[in-house]
């Protein structure tokens, strides 16, 4: 049974940071692309960050340069740590990752960047 349990969410002044993490369990994890989404209120959910199982990552244009995606395959957890946050990026941060041609995700954690 795959399971993604994020963390790391929270209120954050504009120009502050936060490090998203999720804890997955249920898959072989060295060998999944992980991905993080986000949604904004009243917008469709959109890709933030994807890394691949070799560590091979990409960012949407929104977050470029301030954001990163990691791994750590030892311990089945990928991070997200944000800088510079603005109130766009404001939304329900979701871990993803496919397995099995599904699509599995976490319950998200919110952010809230006020400006």
């Amino acid at each position: 049974q795959v399971q993604l349990v994020e963390s790391g969410g929270g209120l954050v002044q504009a120009g502050g940071s936060l490090r998203l993490s999720c804890a997955a369990s249920g898959i072989i994890f060295r060998m999944n692309a992980m991905a993080w989404y986000r949604q904004a209120p009243g917008k469709q959910r959109e890709l933030v960050a994807v890394i691949t199982g070799g560590g091979i990552t990409n960012y949407a244009d929104s977050v470029k340069g301030r954001v990163t995606i990691s791994r750590d395959n030892a311990k089945n957890m990928v991070y997200l740590q944000m800088n510079s946050l603005k109130p766009d990026d404001t939304g329900v941060y979701y871990c993803n990752t496919q397995a099995n041609l599904h699509d599995y995700w976490g319950q998200g954690t919110q952010v809230t960047v006020s400006s």
